[in-house]
């Protein structure tokens, strides 16, 4: 009887034994087998805009790296919180992932009630890339520098008017930013989007935009616009005679547009891990840094830790200008 009793234990032992290495192999099996589908990338803005731009762009060579297809799936609304939180709620497997922008940092402080947690709900992967604004007026202003605007606006507070895309933009922060930091009372010119403000601002009926390098340097180019400063903390390589906002006297300012890309929290660390590993390899391949650099932004690709910290940071630089400026949402 004891020597039956000590068989069955044995056997016991040996039986659970094998269970434990079959569930200690099946997670690396189970990494290894991603991906064997699709993934769809979410860019919670319309189709045709920026975000949607650099998605399409690292679609086919992220798929190629992956050996799957990587679909890009375009879910505007709500500033962007809408596709974002869909994402947050999906499985964190792998197969759904963001590409968000500058607005992801933006919302928490605009948003009366988020749909999501930001912070908790999705796990950053990489920054992919960021693209300077270019201070802007019109052609024919009188003023020449950054130095001419900050003494017009401070000899007749009010007067001068800066124009945005609409409230909460990227491109009204910046100035709010700016304001801030020269203590000036501009004037906020809201408008439905940056072509209408872009267009108004060359007619002289604004004096004065922060506006990404993609949509503004063709116009500089041109002759329409002249470009007064850049937004980087460092020159832009296409206008590298435009001194930086910092140089012109606000020291550390630093405000650009940028993509990234985040996974629902719960992703398995090997999937995240191969995700890092691929972006950053895509954002490396000359032909995107290319694409990119054309319209003047800047291939990043870092590690997730990095871009973390750039979040939190962009979190709490957007927050503390919303609401020192009071900044609310029509």
């Amino acid at each position: 009887m004891m020597n039956n009793r000590h068989l069955s234990r044995r056997q016991w032992v040996a039986a659970a034994t094998a269970g434990m290495a079959t569930l200690w192999m099946s997670a690396p099996a189970w990494a290894q087998s991603w991906p064997d589908r699709p993934i769809k990338l979410v860019v919670p803005y319309p189709a045709g805009g920026a975000a949607d731009q650099t998605a399409r762009l690292i679609a086919g060579p992220l798929g190629e790296r992956l050996k799957t297809t990587v679909v890009v799936d375009n879910r505007p609304g709500g500033g962007g919180s809408i596709g974002a939180a869909a994402v947050a709620k999906a499985a964190p497997d792998g197969y759904t992932l963001l590409l968000d922008a500058t607005g992801f940092t933006v919302n928490p402080a605009l948003l009366p009630k988020m749909p999501f947690d930001p912070v908790k709900d999705l796990q950053p992967v990489s920054l992919v890339m960021q693209v300077p604004m270019l201070l802007v007026v019109p052609a024919g202003s009188p003023h020449k520098t950054v130095a001419d605007l900050i003494q017009a606006a401070r000899s007749q507070p009010g007067k001068l008017s800066f124009a945005s895309a609409g409230n909460g933009s990227a491109q009204h922060l910046t100035g709010e930013l700016f304001k801030q930091g020269h203590k000036l009372f501009i004037t906020h010119i809201p408008y439905r989007g940056g072509a209408p403000a872009l267009s108004d601002l060359m007619g002289g009926q604004v004096d004065m935009m922060f506006s990404a390098m993609p949509a503004s340097l063709p116009l500089v180019r041109s002759g329409k616009l002249r470009a007064l400063a850049v937004t980087a903390p460092q020159r832009a390589e296409l206008v590298g005679a435009i001194p930086t906002v910092a140089e012109t006297g606000l020291k550390g300012f630093a405000a650009q547009e940028w993509n990234g890309i985040w996974a629902p929290t719960g992703t398995p660390p090997d999937v995240m891990g191969r995700l890092e590993t691929e972006l950053r390899a895509v954002m490396a391949l000359p032909e995107v840094r290319q694409r990119l650099a054309a319209n003047g932004a800047v291939a990043m690709g870092t590690p997730r830790a990095d871009f973390g910290k750039f979040v939190q940071t962009e979190m709490a630089q957007w927050a503390r200008v919303i609401q020192q400026a009071g900044i609310k949402l029509d």
